[in-house]
């Protein structure tokens, strides 16, 4: 059968989705010039399809631009097209950065964390661990962790690990996870725009890699409102203009140096209101629940997998500064890396320009404590729902700073539709719309 190549240009939006528009190969020059068409209202499709709200109506152009930096191109035999994409920009028409553009609010975090010290020209070293369910291989109980769950996906993941290589990634680890059917990938940190950008192309060569087995990698926050979520945890620390780490100091408290401590802090102050943009389905909230092992209070802790902020190990004596991160554990597939990167970035920034602080490791442990001995210690409760969590945000003056009144109010609208088609809906009818999703 003849065929011509293909190439996709997209973005990955508010809902998390990679969306854009196909063109033949041969056309690639012109399209790295002008993109392809988009139109504003484009920006708000939901989850499940139809745009349900929109603030743009149907007046307008822009243009989704390519970046040459994020080519995929993963042939996978004779009997299957190549994945051949790249991830762009959303331009107007006279060649600027569209204010809703995702990608763009990232980098734009990453530039005001940059020149917050132009000394020091401060960046953000990130890395995605994603976790996700494989439908083509059986659950069993007792398989968590097991070799036995590691041996029965197959050919799953060497193909994946494969993919991942050939899209320019570097894989660091592939594990069964603590869920049924559930496995965890993590890549190698990356800076600034790239690190999302390779948290965009690691799922979706998951999701490639499974299609072409004839089964799905599905990244939904969560698939039984009474079972294990699937996490999108983001490990980072800061290096410098000469690519020096400088977060750790092993003489202050969490072994965080004072610029440390305050982009953490920051994140720590903004985080119950950045779960609307990390955590952003209704289901990611039955994720957010006790003894799911996930986080259910803003804290941040040492070592503990239970905490929203995990200051993480350092193994061997050697390398310290070069090993040491902290660990964001309040997110998901359901949130754009772009925007879930782009807040943390910003939230930090926050707390640099602030000089805001971190209070005291908690004594005795912060689980070991009741409720109102636990925001006496300075944490607080996660938010319960994500219509709790978009009233936070909305009320978060620095959040529409970050965003510009524009896409903040449109993100907001975004939201609360999605929260409205959802409502009168069970649990398990939900977890099911999503799963069906991502």
């Amino acid at each position: 059968m003849i065929g011509e190549p293909l190439v996709f240009v997209g973005t990955c939006d508010l809902a998390g989705l990679v969306r854009g528009k196909g063109f033949p190969a041969e056309e690639l020059p012109l399209r790295l010039r002008k993109g392809i068409g988009l139109a504003h209202s484009n920006i708000m499709m939901s989850p499940f399809g139809p745009i349900y709200e929109t603030p743009f109506g149907t007046e307008g152009d822009l243009m989704l631009v390519p970046d040459t930096s994020t080519k995929v191109d993963v042939e996978f035999g004779e009997y299957s097209a190549a994945e051949r994409f790249y991830l762009g920009d959303i331009m107007t028409t006279d060649e600027r950065p569209w204010e809703c553009c995702p990608r763009n609010f990232l980098r734009r975090a990453v530039l005001a964390l940059n020149q917050i010290n132009r000394q020091s020209g401060l960046t953000v070293l990130a890395a995605f661990e994603q976790e996700f369910v494989y439908t083509g291989v059986e659950h069993r109980p007792g398989a968590t962790y097991s070799l036995d769950a590691h041996r029965r996906q197959g050919s799953f993941g060497e193909s994946y690990m494969a993919a991942l290589r050939a899209a320019g990634l570097t894989p660091d680890s592939f594990l069964p996870e603590y869920g049924a059917r559930q496995y965890e990938v993590t890549i190698a940190p990356t800076r600034g725009l790239r690190a999302a950008d390779e948290a965009v192309i690691q799922r979706e060569m998951a999701r490639a890699v499974a299609h072409r087995l004839g089964y799905r990698a599905i990244h939904a926050p969560i698939l039984d409102p009474n079972g294990i979520g699937n996490g999108t945890h983001i490990h980072f620390s800061l290096r410098d203009g000469a690519d020096r780490p400088v977060i750790y100091d092993p003489a202050r408290p969490y072994r965080l140096s004072v610029v440390g401590e305050r982009f953490v802090a920051g994140i720590l102050h903004h985080l119950p209101a950045l779960t609307a943009i990390t955590a952003p389905a209704v289901s990611s909230y039955y994720r957010l629940r006790p003894n799911r092992w996930a986080p259910t209070w803003a804290n941040l802790g040492v070592q503990d997998r239970g905490a929203s902020l995990r200051i993480c190990p350092i193994f061997g004596r050697d390398g310290a500064a070069q090993q040491f991160n902290i660990e964001y554990r309040v997110a998901d597939a359901a949130a754009s890396p772009y925007l879930a990167l782009g807040a943390l970035v910003w939230a930090g920034v926050d707390g640099i320009r602030h000089n805001r602080s971190l209070p005291p490791p908690p004594e005795p442990s912060l689980w070991d404590m009741d409720a109102a001995e636990r925001e006496a210690a300075g944490a607080r409760p996660l938010p319960r729902s994500l219509g709790e969590a978009l009233d936070l945000l909305a009320a978060c003056a620095e959040a529409r700073e970050w965003f510009g009144d524009r896409f903040f109010d449109a993100y907001l609208q975004f939201k609360r539709a999605e929260l409205r088609v959802l409502d009168g809906l069970t649990e398990a009818e939900t977890c099911a719309r999503y799963a069906d999703v991502y």
